[in-house]
Formats: structure tokens, sequence, C-alpha cells
């Protein structure tokens, strides 16, 4: 017992001490998991094959850590060499990836009252450091041995009201981090810093000022509390060295009267150089949104064969109900389609992918009905690809919202700036499911009602077993056949599921990975207790 425990606890020490490197994060996700969305790629598919359609029913949760005052955990687990961190707002947990024995803490001291406002989704890995955003908008790196503060640095001021939650992305010695909270009526930007000195290197800004290309877009002087958050995670192609990054809706959300124009660059996907923050391209998925529709959904960089030619590709499902397929080199639109079959303010989408407006479709002051409603077809879950068998899988969101909007005026401080909203209207055809799309023409291939879940819940996990990992807002985490979405395990956390999982492999042995509420959660497969040496 004696030199087992001595032995584990050599292997976690050099564990703590490895050095994650630019090549490491390159990597499709294998043993360690070192994104929040897997790889560079977002494609959330992992090689790992030890658990898969012949046996994941013999899946079963290995252990549980319980997150000290935890709730809403929406952190991705991160894993290198065994280790795992994970986050809730101001705190960050290492963790035996084997057992869930907690290695280290660290708790950031904010400067006023403690605020739990918003999520937390995770952390970046580079070298021997670990990066997470805090509630008060500073970026921190942390030594990933000892959790001792090695720098941190201002990304916003959060006098203003700004926030940060989502996980840093850290390429080529460079973190990206962005901020929420464009329903405030505050500007959203990216920032890039030093990852080993915090010294902060670009700022893209997402609403153009006067004079700056996409500025005549907004008319007078209605850019000044526009909105345009970078609340997720973007995607990076290092063989181009672009980054993509989706950008939210524009402010006040419902009331576009006040904010004439396609509103540039809000609801769009810009591809940026990592090395100066310059925008390459830009496309934009809902001009002049009223509806709050964001265009903050995940980019997915998948390369395929496309009309007969293999290309470069970004895919995204998008809130505003159409799935979009663009060449990631330069932004030309190439396909789009429905994804959803209550989409009722287009007809379509025009040979340049802009959309084909229904008359009237738009929030009134009596309320109009408007499909899909705010919540969107799809929402934040992250979707993901298989490469396997070709096929690109999300959560979809069937349902309507009744859409109003109002004369509300911006106050500063941090205050809502919506001008309106949407109930909605959870009939009999509100319905949450899982679908799989081909990957270039987006026919859909099959779906899987999430029952019991109201709304939204996790997003989605593909690994080489042909297994398809989901998570639902009711607690089941369930497994589905990636080629037909039947289901084939599952598992009820007992609490409400907001994350996506992941997969690593320690010791010869893969487990999955996921955040529920308030727990983290080790899942394996079983095996008969061995007999310990005496």
């Amino acid at each position: 017992m004696k030199r087992l425990a001595l032995t584990l606890s050599l292997a976690l020490a050099s564990s703590l001490c490895a050095q994650v490197t630019d090549k490491q994060l390159e990597l499709s996700p294998d043993s360690d998991w070192l994104h929040y969305n897997g790889g560079y790629s977002s494609q959330r598919h992992s090689g790992l094959d030890q658990i898969r359609l012949s046996n994941v029913g013999s899946l079963v949760s290995k252990w549980v850590y319980h997150v000290p005052g935890g709730g809403g955990l929406q952190s991705v687990p991160i894993v290198v060499d065994g280790v795992m961190y994970i986050t809730q707002p101001n705190e960050i947990y290492a963790l035996d990836g084997r057992s869930g024995r907690l290695i280290w803490q660290y708790h950031h001291i904010l400067a006023k009252a403690p605020d739990r406002e918003g999520p937390n989704r995770g952390v970046a890995v580079f070298e021997d450091k670990v990066y997470f955003t805090t509630t008060d908008s500073f970026l921190i790196a942390l030594n990933t041995a000892s959790g001792n503060v090695l720098w941190q640095s201002k990304i916003a001021e959060a006098s203003e009201g700004y926030h940060s939650s989502a996980a840093p992305l850290v390429a080529k010695g460079k973190v990206m981090v962005g901020v929420i909270y464009g329903d405030r009526g505050l500007n959203g930007f990216l920032v890039a810093f030093d990852a080993r000195t915090g010294e902060r290197l670009w700022q893209f800004d997402s609403i153009p000022k006067p004079g700056e290309p996409g500025s005549e877009s907004w008319v007078g002087d209605s850019w000044k509390h526009a909105g345009g958050a970078t609340w997720l995670t973007g995607s990076y192609d290092p063989e181009l060295n672009l980054l993509y990054w989706a950008i939210g809706n524009p402010s006040p959300d419902f009331n576009g009267d006040v904010r004439e124009g396609d509103n540039l660059y809000t609801d769009s996907m810009v591809a940026l150089g990592l090395n100066t923050g310059k925008m390459k391209w830009h496309f934009q998925f809902t001009p002049h949104d009223v509806m709050d529709w964001d265009g903050a959904e995940i980019p997915v960089l998948v390369d395929a064969p496309f009309d007969g030619k293999m290309r470069k590709l970004l895919v995204q499902a998008d809130r505003n109900g159409f799935y979009y397929v663009l060449d990631r080199e330069t932004g030309q639109f190439l396909h789009g389609s429905k994804l959803a079959r209550q989409v009722n303010w287009a007809t379509g989408l025009t040979a340049q992918g802009r959309p084909i407006l229904v008359p009237g479709i738009e929030p009134s002051l009596k309320g109009t009905k408007v499909c899909p409603s705010s919540t969107g077809a799809t929402n934040w879950m992250s979707p993901t690809y298989n490469p396997q068998t070709g096929l690109f899988y999300f959560v979809a969101l069937e349902g309507c919202g009744l859409a109003t909007k109002n004369t509300e005026k911006f106050r500063p401080g941090g205050f809502q700036y919506r001008a309106g909203g949407d109930v909605l209207l959870k009939d009999d055809t509100w319905k949450v499911y899982v679908r799989a799309l081909e990957l270039t023409t987006g026919k859909q291939v099959w779906e899987q009602e999430r029952v019991g879940s109201g709304s939204l819940g996790g997003g989605l996990l593909s690994t080489a077993g042909g297994v398809i990992f989901s998570g639902e807002l009711n607690g089941e985490f369930v497994a589905l056949n990636a080629k037909t979405g039947q289901p084939v395990w599952h598992f009820n956390t007992g609490q409400p599921i907001n994350s996506q999982p992941m997969t690593y492999m320690v010791d010869g042995k893969q487990y999955v990975g996921l955040t529920a509420n308030s727990d983290v959660f080790g899942f394996a497969l079983f095996e008969p207790e061995k007999a310990l040496a005496k």
C-alpha cells in the first residue's frame, strides 16, 4: 500500500510539472483535453475509443467532487497529464483526474463584495501556466503545480459593467479573452495578452468607431452603446494563422429603430490575424438583429470536399435558425439552410448568405410571434463534428416567442439596455433535440428528442468509439449512437447540466468528465475491484 501511494504521488507530482507546448496545443484531443472545445478546430471529437458502442452500457461514475459553494457550473474540465482544472466564478480547482482528489485551489479576492454574477466556463493552459478570467474582468495566470499567482492583467473596467466569463484561448504565446454584457450597452472587444508576461498586445473592437470600416452601418451615435459582446471561446487555424471569433447581438436588443443599418460587426463571424488582431474578413449572419440572436455560437473548422474541391471550411449552427458553411480562408458564403422547422422571420438566404426577410415578423408594441424565440434555434451549447461519420451534431431548440419592443433609454452603470423582450410560447411544439446534419449540405440525418428538458442543457462530445455524449437540463447524461441517434446509455446526475462533456485518459483508462450544477463527475468503464498487493 505504501509503495502504491508513493508511486501515485510521484506520478502526480510529475504531472503537475508538465509543460504544455505549442505543438501539443495544435494536436487533436487524445489522452489530454487542452482546450475548451478540445482542439483549435472546436470539433470536440476525441480519438479515444476504449469506451465504445459495445461497452458503453457498463460506464459508471468513478468519482464525484463537490465544488464548495458551487452552483450552475458551466466549466469544461481541462486535463493535462491526468491533472484536471475546473472553475466557478473567481475560483479554480486542480483535481486528480483518477480520483477527483483536490490538489490545490485558488480564490480570487475582489475589491468589492463577492460577485457571483454569471458563469465561468473554464481555463486555458500553456507551458507551466493555467489561465482563467474573473467577474471583475481580470485575466490571471497561475502556476500549474502550486496554484500560485504569476501575474494578473486587467481586461476591462469592471466599474463600467464589464465582466469576462469565457475560457481563454492560447495560441503561439498569446492568450485571447473576450467580454460579456453587450446587453448593457457595453461595446464588445477581444484582447490578446502575452502568455508569459501578461502584457496587453492588441485589441479588436467589435463595434467600429466613426471613420472605420463598417461604421457606416450605424446611424448617428448609436455605435456608442452598441453591444457586440465576445462572450464565447473562438477557434484557430495554425496554418492560416487566423482566429475565428463569433460576435454577439447589437444593443438595444429588441428595438432596432434607434440603430438603423446592418450594425456591424454584431451577429458576425470575424477572422483575425493572430499576430495583430487585424480583421481579414467578416460574415454577418443576421444584419440588423432585433431578436437577440447573437451569432456567438461556436465556429467549427473542418477540411472537407465541397463541390468536388477540397476546401478549408467553417461551419456554424446559428441561433437565427440557419446552418452556415463558409470558406474560412476568404469568408465566402458557400451554403446555408434551415436547421429548425419553426423559422418564420425569413424564407431563406440569398446567394450571398443574406436572409430573405418576411415583412412584419419582428418585435412590436403589442407583440409579434417570432420563430425562433430569442433563446434561438440553438444557443451556446457546443456542437461536435465526427470525421468518421461526416456528420455535424448540435443541440436544436424548437420554439417561438411573443416579441415586444419599447422605448427604453440607455442608462450608464451596467443597467440592461434591451428595449423590449419576448415570452417563450411553451406549447406542444416546444422541444429540445440533438440533431445530426450532413456537413456540407445541412441535410438532417437524424434527431433525438431530449425527454424532460424544457430548455437548453449542455453541449455535445464525439468519440472514435462511435458515441455522442449529451448532457440534459434535467440532469440526465446520455450516450447516443453517432450513426443513428439511438440512446445506448444514461446516468442521472441529479443536478441540472449546463456544460460541455469531455474525455481524457490516465494510466491507460479512458474517462469522461462533466460538471453538473455543483459537482464534477468522472466516468469510466466498470471493472471488478482488483485485490491490492499486501
